[in-house]
């Protein structure tokens, strides 16, 4: 039997819908597996996100998570959401990604994205800004870094070069910019190093290493918070990224992408990162097979 994707709709009011239509309409799908659609595609006007939309988004969210745990489905691939609107009715996560490690009972995972020639893991994500100096762990680095080169792996890098970005202008400037990097970030690195496996390079200045892993010189990059790693790799393949979840007893991607309910409904939305999300799932699940073998 073919492995089944399931993909969710996203919150209705947004560009989720159209995106999908549009996916599932192309020639560009993988041929060798099935998909099955959940949530509401129709019954809100785009642009006009509301409580009811919201809720739709959840429920095709625990559907989804569902279907996943029950064996229904291979992977899961979903559609953008307003993370204030699913707060506003009650919603309890920061982000899908907390979402899907909860539900499937998993401590150690990291959101990852990627496209084009970028590949970025965070050690932060959903948090504000202010909070990131004092939630950088070694602990966490090694554990994320750790995720990152297993990713990596998965996609046909036998050894991957990975860089380190510091958390500091200069990556600290040998502590004249901020101790981080010396007292939490090169630790982490030599454990890292000592795993085998991967090569970690850094703390380097984090606004030099991604036109080096562009390039060609690194693999992926391990960032210290949200913004540092999403910046770079929307400006460099905003059609083309994708958010993976990385830990997980399934494969789950997204489009890089939000609701955009500011274009829903007028027919522009472009459905590349929902293409190239439902293109990465195809991809993981293979190499998941081979792997198995």
């Amino acid at each position: 039997m073919k492995p089944t994707i399931g993909i969710t709709a996203g919150d209705p009011a947004g560009i989720g819908p159209e995106i999908l239509r549009a996916a599932m309409a192309s020639r560009d799908l993988p041929e060798d597996f099935v998909y099955e659609v959940i949530g509401e595609m129709s019954g809100h006007k785009p642009g006009i996100p509301t409580r009811e939309s919201a809720r739709a988004a959840v429920d095709a969210l625990e559907g989804a998570a569902k279907n996943l745990l029950a064996g229904k489905w291979d992977a899961v691939v979903t559609g953008p959401v307003s993370k204030k609107s699913l707060h506003d009715v009650g919603y309890a996560f920061p982000g899908q990604t907390e979402f899907f490690a909860t539900r499937a009972g998993v401590g150690n995972f990291a959101m990852c994205l990627t496209g084009g020639g970028l590949t970025v893991a965070l050690v932060t994500a959903h948090v504000p800004l202010v909070e990131v100096p004092g939630l950088l762990k070694t602990s966490e680095i090694i554990r994320i870094g750790t995720l990152l080169a297993g990713f990596l792996r998965q996609l046909g890098c036998k050894k991957p070069r990975i860089a380190v970005a510091g958390l500091n202008p200069h990556a600290g400037e040998g502590g004249d910019l901020g101790g981080e990097e010396i007292q939490i970030i090169a630790p982490a690195i030599g454990e890292l190093e000592s795993q085998g496996g991967a090569i970690f390079t850094g703390p380097l200045a984090p606004d030099a290493i991604f036109r080096q892993a562009v390039e060609g010189e690194f693999d992926g990059v391990l960032c210290m918070y949200h913004d540092q790693g999403l910046i770079p790799l929307k400006l460099h393949a905003f059609d083309q990224g994708v958010n993976v979840t990385l830990g997980l007893p399934f494969v789950r991607t997204s489009p890089d992408h939000g609701t955009a309910f500011g274009i829903a409904g007028q027919g522009i939305a472009r459905a590349d990162s929902m293409l190239a999300a439902i293109r990465l799932a195809a991809v993981m699940l293979r190499n998941r097979s081979q792997a198995s073998d």
